[in-house]
């Protein structure tokens, strides 16, 4: 599998990551809000989408969030 990068915890970005980690991609999403890094660090989601929080809690071990565009 390859390594992904998400830029943007949106609901268009954190579902595409979160789809991503499920066919087994590590991923990292980059944000440039902190509060919204430190939620999903933290293991919440920051809106509501069916479904999500299960898919991070099941995909944690290749999820990785950031606020550096280095990391991505």
């Amino acid at each position: 599998m390859r390594k992904v990068g998400i830029f943007g915890a949106g609901w268009v970005g954190l579902v595409t990551g979160v789809c991503f980690a499920e066919l087994g991609h590590d991923v990292v999403v980059r944000d440039v809000v902190p509060e919204k890094i430190e939620s999903l660090r933290a293991g919440r989601v920051p809106f509501h989408e069916d479904g999500v929080p299960e898919l991070l809690t099941r995909n944690a071990e290749r999820l990785t969030y950031t606020l550096d565009s280095e990391d991505v």
